[in-house]
């Protein structure tokens, strides 16, 4: 399995997000789930399972990737709201 974080330009918020997702697998004892981050321009269904962005790119995540394959941030620096929709989306697919 492998999960994204997708930014507008790849750079920052969405390498902070996939850090954080990596300390929150690690946290809860996953191991085998690759992490990724993006930007919105080159992001393709294909490149992830799941993909994990801002609310200011919700509307073009959910057009380009699906609505079924992105959850939406209220807050890319809140990691207990990042630990509670990762944890949900890892039972919701066996794996957890």
């Amino acid at each position: 399995m492998k999960l994204a974080a997708v930014c507008s330009t790849g750079l920052g918020s969405s390498f902070m997000v996939e850090m954080n997702i990596t300390d929150i697998l690690k946290d809860i004892g996953v191991k085998d789930v690759e992490t990724t981050h993006m930007d919105m321009g080159s992001a393709s269904k294909d490149m992830a399972d799941h993909f994990f962005v801002g609310r200011d790119l919700a509307d073009a995540a959910q057009d380009r990737l699906g609505k079924e394959n992105v959850t939406v941030l209220d807050s890319i620096i809140d990691k207990d709201e990042l630990k509670t929709k990762v944890e949900k989306y890892l039972k919701d697919n066996g794996e957890l």
